[in-house]
């Protein structure tokens, strides 16, 4: 299978359709018989990455690529980066404001569970500027 790329927009600080980039991924992963173990991480580990980008860089870019071996994600925002990210790896740790922790977000475990799910992980962040996350994923 040669690659197939998908991209999506990921509206800021849209609650309501937050988690439909994650679940186009999902459902296509399933249409191409993909193994399950990997379209659970792929889908829980976008839906990280969209939750974050809508609470804390209103919107970005989902881009996606699916091999027959694995996928690549690319999430790409312009808020205003990541200040420090080895404390933004810690559980628990957030900088969600309490408007977003009444609504059920902003715990803290976005980053965690996105490198717990996959099997690489990059992040490329300016202050300012924004964010770039790498997620790739392999076929186990």
């Amino acid at each position: 299978m040669t690659s197939i790329k998908q991209s999506y927009i990921v509206d800021g600080n849209d609650f309501i359709s937050c988690g439909h980039a994650s679940e186009a991924v999902k459902r296509t992963l399933k249409e191409l018989g993909m193994p399950s173990d990997l379209i659970r991480r792929v889908a829980i580990a976008m839906y990280e990455g969209e939750i974050n980008m809508v609470i804390h860089a209103e919107g970005g870019v989902a881009d996606v690529e699916i091999f027959s071996d694995g996928v690549k994600i690319y999430l790409r925002d312009h808020g205003k980066g990541i200040a420090d990210i080895e404390q933004a790896m810690q559980e628990g740790f957030s900088t969600a404001t309490d408007d977003i922790r009444e609504l059920g977000f902003g715990a803290g475990m976005g980053l965690p569970n996105m490198k717990k799910y996959a099997d690489e992980m990059e992040i490329d962040t300016e202050i300012g500027v924004g964010t770039t996350v790498y997620l790739g994923f392999k076929v186990r």
